[in-house]
């Protein structure tokens, strides 16, 4: 399931190109010293990672309450569905029901922070653009964020976030140095299969919940319980 994570990152890293492509472009890079260049772009890449991480904790003990009140399986088989239904929907109905309207305060308020950060070139400008880069409203953050909550774990939930977010750096990293690099044809390709593998991991958390006793892919909960039990004499 924490493989899933960093697919989903890789694969989704267009889509995030086209949303946060505008800030990669306006880092305030130093363009004459290529080491400085690439710790600067390091240092960002690290902000966004720890915004990713501290999500993840916060949405991985949400996680985790619910499995203390045993509804792990449950949990799973529903972000598996909600991930499923969010990509069938035709995009126009849910845009009805925008989930980011209650915090248009706060994204204000980031998308300020972040302009303000822009335009400095001072040490910790990088890590704080990146840091606020993270906490910017994006879809495929929410289908992210779907798998932290599964996962029932505070650690847990941080790493999914964490390589999510790592699998993201490769492309954002080439649109820095080379801005807009792709083809319509690629793109198209790309933003073609998210969708397919969003689905893919939906289906992936219903078989865990399910608890077929399928190893690794939907073992089920009483073996395992049984096997950690064992461990621990």
């Amino acid at each position: 399931m924490l493989v899933s994570a960093f697919i989903l990152g890789l694969l989704g890293s267009l889509h995030c190109v086209g949303m946060c492509g505008p800030i990669a472009f306006m880092l305030p890079v130093d363009r004459s010293n290529s080491l400085k260049k690439i710790s600067q772009i390091a240092i960002y890449h690290f902000g966004r990672l720890l915004a990713y991480s501290l999500i993840g904790l916060v949405f991985g003990l949400v996680g985790k309450s619910l499995y203390i009140f045993g509804v792990q399986q449950q949990l799973s088989i529903i972000i598996g569905i909600l991930m499923i239904v969010v990509v069938l929907l035709p995009h126009k109905s849910i845009g009805k029901y925008n989930l980011s309207k209650p915090l248009y305060r706060l994204i204000s308020k980031v998308k300020s922070s972040l302009g303000k950060a822009l335009k400095k070139k001072t040490a910790d400008t990088f890590l704080t653009i990146g840091f606020l880069n993270g906490f910017l409203p994006c879809g495929l953050v929410y289908m992210a964020v779907f798998g932290a909550i599964a996962t029932g774990s505070l650690a847990e939930g941080s790493l999914y976030m964490v390589l999510f977010g790592v699998g993201t750096i490769p492309l954002m990293t080439t649109a820095i140095y080379l801005g807009k690099f792709l083809n319509s044809t690629i793109k198209q390709r790309i933003q073609k299969a998210i969708p397919v593998f969003v689905v893919i991991i939906g289906v992936l958390f219903i078989l865990r919940g399910l608890g077929l006793g399928i190893p690794y892919l939907s073992p089920d909960p009483v073996v395992e319980m049984a096997s950690s039990s064992i461990e621990c004499h």
